[in-house]
Formats: C-alpha cells, structure tokens, sequence
C-alpha cells in the first residue's frame, strides 16, 4: 500500500517509454549501421585500436549482464510475498533491448529508497502502535476503575436513600401519632375536668340542700342556731316605689328542690319524690324531742363530711390530673420540635443524596460511552496494528532480501560500462 505512488509514476514513465521506443529504436538501427560500416571500422582501429571489438560483441556482453542481473531479479521475485510490480518493472526494463543501463539503476536506486522508507514506516508504526495500544488500554483500565467506584458510590447512595426515606416516614408516622395522642389525652383531659366540674356542682349543691335542712331543723330544735334566710335585695326602682310609699314588687317564690332555690338535684330529688308512708295502727301523743336526742342533724353532719372529703379528693385528683397534662404537653412539644427539626434534617440530607445519586448517574453514563469509544478505539489499533505487529519482522527480512537483490544487481549492471 506504501508503494502505490511510486508504482503510478513507474507506469507513468513505462508508457512514456512505450512510445518512444520506436524513435528510440530507429536512431539505434541508424547509428549501428553507419558505426558497422567497413570504412568506419577501419578508421576506428587506426585512431581507436582499444574499440576494435565490434558492436555485435559489446552486444553480446551486454546481454550476458542484462541475464545476470535478470536471474537476480527473478530469485528477488521468488521470495517476494507481495510480489512487487516494481520488480516486474525492472525485470521487463533489463529485458528491454533498447533501454539503457543508467535507467535500470536509477530504477533500482529508487525502489531502494522506497524499501527503505516503507520500513522506516513500519518502524514508526510498530512503535506508534505500541503506545497507542498501551495508552489507550492504560485508559480503558482507568476508565473501568472510575465506573467501578461510580457503581460502588451509586449502591450506597442508593442504600442511604432508602435508610432516609424509611426514617422520614418513621419521623412522620410518630409525629402523626404524637399528635393524636395529643389530641385524645386533651379530649380525656377536656372530659375529665367537665366530670370535675360537675361534680363539684352537684356536691355543692347537696351540701347546701343538707345544710338548707340542718338549718330548718335548727329552727324547730335549735332556734337560737336558726339562721333566717337573708332579705331579698330591693333593686333600686323598687326602693326609690317603697320610699314614695308604694309597695315592693311581690319576690317570686323560691325554686329549685322543694322551694330552696337549689336546682342542680331537682331530676334527683323528684325521683325519691314517694307518696308519704302510712301513719302507723297506734301512736302515742306527740312530745317534742331535742336535737341531740334525734341524732337527724349529727347524720346530716356527717354526710356533709362524707361531701367534703369527696370534694377534696376530688380537687386533689383534678389537680394531679392537670399537672400530668400540663406535663404531658411539655414534653409533647418539645418531642414533636425535635422529630420535626429531625425531618427538616432527614429530608435535607435526602435531597442531598438524590442530586449526588443523579450525578453519579450521570457520571457513569459519561464514563460507560467513553470506555465504548475507548473499546472501540481499541479494536481499530488492532485492525490497524496486529498485521503490521505480527509480520513485521517477515516483512523486514523480505524488504532487506530484496534491498541486497537490488544492490547485487546493480553491482552486476555496473560491470559494464556500455548502455544501449
């Protein structure tokens, strides 16, 4: 292939060759006619007695080189794989009867020197392709490194994304079931202190029925203990009517539980509300007992202690109640502040994480196309190379059998010093 130039210009000159050598052919007939001439042969060896050999014999040494040389091409020819045309050249331009030696060796001389070039050339890509080979292997093993770790970086980003998203949705879960925790201790709260309420209502309010009855029963056993309800406050339009000697606006009478004004236990008291029992078959006259020898208000004394002590533990546990939810709201809000600013940092990370992943990605899609181009970059320097490798040392040996093919035959045309 190094050849193909020099093989042009060969054809070029061997048809320029072609159609001068009937020219050429003619001034040879011409001029050995006139130099075969008798008068000029004895004028020859009278001034040339050296030249007394007669063309005919320069004729016949020349054609014992042209064989000679001939015979060295032909072996040259043998041993050539390629079997060059430049050698076909020079063995059709030895044959050539009319064509001289001076252009046989100027032909040889050149397919030296291109010998010599092709094999500078096969030295030099030899050698190229020795680096080449080595750097771009050198490079593909790099390139394998990086999408190694590429893929390795990738599994644990990956890994890491599921740990966060696991432990997001775990912060969020808690959080969520913090807060209906939160909401049903509030609601058991909001009920437990409505329960409070009403029991303490409904405890006052027996406690000023039983003490509404202590003090009626003070006014019939006890007078000097009896302790008059209080006057009813007169509104001011009511005292400015008494004052110009009118009468005051008639006080509705009392509700409430039998008249007491007392209404929390009315629904209670209207269900013990019995038609009185039967007198008994015979009582004696009626004598009027004292307070002490009933025992009514000592009774009526205790059960308004048995309403104290309730209402007390009541109180008490209100306000153990309260305390434990006040409590419970403390640390509610600063458990829900910490796994909140924990999935503020979770989701943060999580982000984080998934643009490393995408560039990761990235990388090993870019690093994967570049160590295909590098394969394939790989695979054109063995087409290019492994030929020229694995018969370089064929090809160097041929190209120096052929140089010394060359030079023998141009020693052997040199013998001569006649051209035709």
């Amino acid at each position: 292939a190094h050849s193909t130039p020099h093989v042009l210009c060969v054809h070029g000159e061997w048809n320029e060759r072609v159609k001068t050598r009937g020219e050429e052919l003619a001034a040879l007939a011409e001029t050995i006619k006139v130099l075969n001439d008798d008068d000029a042969l004895e004028l020859f060896k009278k001034r040339l007695p050296s030249a007394g050999a007669s063309f005919v014999e320069v004729k016949a040494r020349a054609s014992a080189l042209r064989s000679h040389a001939l015979g060295i091409i032909r072996l040259a020819q043998q041993s050539d794989d390629q079997r060059r045309p430049e050698l076909d050249f020079i063995a059709l331009a030895i044959q050539g009867k009319q064509v001289g030696f001076d252009k046989v060796l100027k032909m040889i001389d050149n397919m030296i020197a291109t010998l010599k070039d092709e094999q500078v050339q096969d030295d030099e890509k030899k050698a190229n392709c020795g680096k080449e080979l080595d750097a771009a292997e050198d490079k593909a093993k790099t390139l394998e490194h990086h999408l190694s770790n590429t893929k390795a970086s990738i599994a644990t980003a990956e890994d890491d994304l599921a740990n966060l998203k696991s432990e997001i949705a775990a912060l969020e879960e808690g959080i969520k079931a913090l807060d209906k925790s939160v909401a049903e201790a509030t609601k058991q709260r909001n009920e437990g202190h409505d329960d409070f309420t009403d029991l303490m209502a409904e405890d006052s309010a027996a406690k000023e029925l039983l003490n509404f009855a202590k003090n009626r029963l003070y006014k019939f056993y006890e007078p000097e203990m009896y302790k008059p309800a209080p006057k009813a406050e007169l509104s001011k339009m009511e005292r400015i009517n008494v004052n110009l000697g009118g009468d005051a606006t008639p006080t509705a009478p009392p509700g409430g539980i039998a008249g007491t004004g007392i209404a929390v236990l009315a629904q209670v008291a209207a269900a013990h509300e019995d038609a009185p029992a039967p007198p008994p078959e015979t009582f004696g006259a009626y004598t009027k007992k004292s307070a002490q020898n009933t025992g009514v208000i000592a009774m009526i004394d205790l059960l308004i202690q048995d309403l104290d002590k309730d209402m007390a533990k009541a109180q008490t546990e209100e306000e153990l109640s309260q305390k434990d939810y006040e409590q419970m709201m403390i640390d509610s809000k600063a458990k829900r502040a910490q796994d909140s600013a924990a999935l503020d940092q979770k989701s943060s990370a999580k982000a984080t994480v998934e643009a490393e992943l995408e560039g990761h990605a990235e990388k090993k899609s870019s690093t994967e196309n570049e160590l295909m181009a590098t394969a394939k970059h790989i695979g054109a320097l063995h087409g290019d190379c492994d030929w020229v490798v694995q018969h370089f040392d064929a090809r160097k040996a041929a190209r120096a059998g052929e140089v010394d093919a060359l030079g023998r035959a141009k020693d052997v045309l040199r013998g001569s010093d006649y051209t035709l």
